[in-house]
């Protein structure tokens, strides 16, 4: 296994940790209507900001020219979010309905980020941060 490799999944082992802890704490502060959704977005949108220091840093070496430019670039990174996003509530919503705890739920959401993040990878180097060593 490439040190690229052991690296990304480092990564993406601390932006799950990220995700699942911004759930859990969204859900001990919130149980009303919704509750669920509600920690299942706040734990996205924890772990895709984790996420995208992350990368940009250590895996893609990625110095944006300015604000703006790291904006965009967080723009089509989120954009870039948005299957991988559907695979991992799918398996998050899933086991949810199927087995009815919380414990199963966070299992889902951690085997469905494991996968989304394989897939993310790829998209990010080739439609996010193709260009970014060559820019610097």
């Amino acid at each position: 296994m490439s040190k690229l490799a052991i690296t990304y999944a480092a990564l993406a082992a601390i932006a799950t940790v990220v995700n699942i802890a911004a759930q859990d704490i969204s859900l001990r502060l919130y149980s009303g209507a919704f509750s669920i959704f509600a920690s299942v977005a706040v734990g996205t949108i924890a772990g895709l900001a984790a996420k995208y220091v992350l990368d940009k840093k250590y895996i893609f070496s990625f110095k944006p020219r300015s604000a703006a430019h790291d904006v965009q670039t967080f723009i089509a990174y989120a954009a870039m979010g948005l299957v991988t996003t559907a695979i991992f509530w799918s398996f998050e919503f899933g086991f949810d309905q199927i087995f009815h705890t919380k414990e199963a739920r966070f299992l889902g959401a951690v085997i469905g980020l494991a996968i989304g993040y394989v897939s993310k990878y790829m998209l990010d180097r080739k439609f996010v941060f193709g260009g970014a060593k060559s820019e610097q």
